[in-house]
């Protein structure tokens, strides 16, 4: 009689196969328990223990990929290095106004500032706005054109097209006027951004010295995660004169088929600031091109007193990222929020909060100040979009004032307004991207008419804005609800 045993060894080959990869299941489920809340945020580590409970081996990987959020160790001692420069360089020159006359919390906010991100508060600057995307452009063109020294770019996006010939020329002009010329752009941004072979082309064509920022070249020994980016926006010339805010340096349409489709354009704000913070936003440049060259930059630049009196303001400059131990621009916002009295006014196209802004802000309402919110009415992130959308509740009940600018702009301006005398203005939203993943720059001013500056771009908002009512927003479609809270989900994965 003959014997098969075909079947009895497919048998056994299947549960070993059934074994190991269930020895493999538990033993990714019990490393993750070991080892991911270790130094993370509660919300962080749960989301991320939930993705590896319900895909093991899938989540695993991702989190070997883009579970830690901090730079390579060499890019920290960079970081560290500089610090303690600007520190030692920087001792004894931050002649600002009369401390008796600030408001509360201001000398706080101030001292923490300094202690986790090195820049002094400075007295003596003048600042202007630019809420009108073209203008801010020209105006950026037309400085380059006054340079004599050098010109610092440093931008998140930087493309060449029809939109941005007039920068590129000025750039060009200068170069040819022997001014120094560098230029530093985010890698992944620059080539996920249309027709950057042409822009590269063009930054060497006219004779910049330029880098890509957080390269992600593996095969040439650069590797950290690759979705920590450099999303700080600044220009500065001379030493004397600087622009930072949220505006690329491209086209309000981005160049993308599907936005020129949908017929989007962008709506940010850039601030021109000259007086002594023009050294401290050069001294966020110099760090990045040390951070990408191991050139040397530094000098001091404050050697003439700044005139102080009621039409300058105080200023300081607080860069923040993944090179940073703390949260330099979250710790920033919530310790202003908490010490506004009268009114907090914020502008975020991306407003995905943790648990210590949502109670900053409740809280701010609770005691009696007026908070309101600007956010885009659509949005160009999915993901980001919809779970920004599931705080909206939320913060209607607290008694949270939200409007929603129309279609078809894209609210990108990133800015807030404390009380009458305090204002923030930069690059970075609020969101756990820019709090933890995203190297940010936020320039923190104090005086009066800087703020009635404020006060007009916000009122353009609010006459360009739809006011979200709760008893509306409570009747969306159940879909939406649905998107809504599992984009939430997301959000916490860091």
């Amino acid at each position: 009689m003959d014997l098969n045993f075909d079947g009895v060894w497919d048998n056994v080959d299947t549960a070993i196969a059934a074994s190991i990869y269930l020895a493999i299941d538990i033993t990714i489920r019990v490393l993750a328990i070991l080892f991911i809340p270790e130094n993370r945020r509660p919300t962080a580590a749960m989301g991320w223990l939930l993705a590896i409970f319900f895909f093991p081996v899938l989540g695993a990987l991702l989190f070997v990929v883009l579970g830690t959020t901090k730079l390579p160790k060499h890019r920290r001692q960079k970081q560290e290095e500089v610090n303690v420069y600007i520190k030692m360089t920087t001792e004894g020159v931050d002649l600002v106004s009369d401390e008796k006359t600030w408001p509360p919390g201001f000398a706080s906010a101030v001292r923490l500032n300094r202690e986790l991100g090195a820049l002094p508060l400075v007295g003596g600057n003048h600042s202007e706005l630019y809420p009108d995307y073209e203008e801010s452009l020209a105006a950026m063109a037309e400085a380059i054109d006054q340079a004599r020294e050098f010109v610092n770019v440093e931008f998140y996006i930087l493309s060449y097209d029809s939109a941005t010939e007039g920068f590129f020329t000025a750039m060009e002009n200068a170069v040819k006027r022997g001014v120094v010329v560098r230029v530093l752009l985010d890698h992944i941004a620059a080539l996920r951004a249309v027709g950057n072979k042409q822009t590269i082309a063009k930054l060497s064509e006219i004779g910049t010295e330029w880098h890509y920022m957080l390269p992600f070249q593996p095969l040439k020994g650069k590797i950290q995660r690759p979705d920590l980016r450099n999303h700080r926006k600044l220009l500065v010339i001379d030493g004397e004169v600087a622009f930072i805010g949220s505006q690329n340096v491209i086209d309000t349409s981005y160049n993308k088929k599907s936005n020129i489709k949908r017929g989007l354009m962008w709506k940010d704000l850039m601030a021109r600031v000259d007086g002594p913070i023009v050294a401290g936003v050069n001294a966020v440049f110099v760090s990045d091109w040390f951070m990408e060259t191991g050139e040397r930059l530094l000098r001091d630049v404050h050697d003439v007193p700044p005139a102080i009196d009621e039409k300058t303001l105080d200023a300081q400059v607080v860069p923040s990222g993944p090179g940073f131990e703390g949260e330099n621009n979250l710790r920033l916002f919530l310790s202003l929020l908490y010490s506004a009295q009268r009114s907090i006014i914020i502008t975020s196209p991306y407003f995905v909060p943790d648990d210590s802004l949502i109670y900053a802000i409740t809280s701010a309402t609770a005691r009696g100040v007026h908070v309101e919110l600007f956010v885009s009415e659509i949005g160009d992130q999915a993901l980001v979009f919809h779970a920004q959308r599931s705080y909206y509740e939320e913060l209607l009940r607290a008694g949270v004032v939200i409007y929603m600018y129309q279609p078809p702009y894209i609210l990108h301006a990133k800015h807030l307004t404390i009380d009458d005398e305090i204002a923030v203005v930069g690059s970075s939203n609020m969101d756990i991207r820019s709090f933890v993943l995203n190297m940010e720059l936020s320039v923190m001013f104090r005086g009066r008419s800087f703020v009635r500056q404020m006060r007009e771009v916000e009122e353009a908002y609010r006459n360009n804005s739809t006011q979200l009512i709760l008893h509306e927003w409570l009747r969306r479609p159940f879909r939406s609800k649905v998107l809504d809270n599992l984009a939430r989900l997301t959000s916490a994965l860091q």
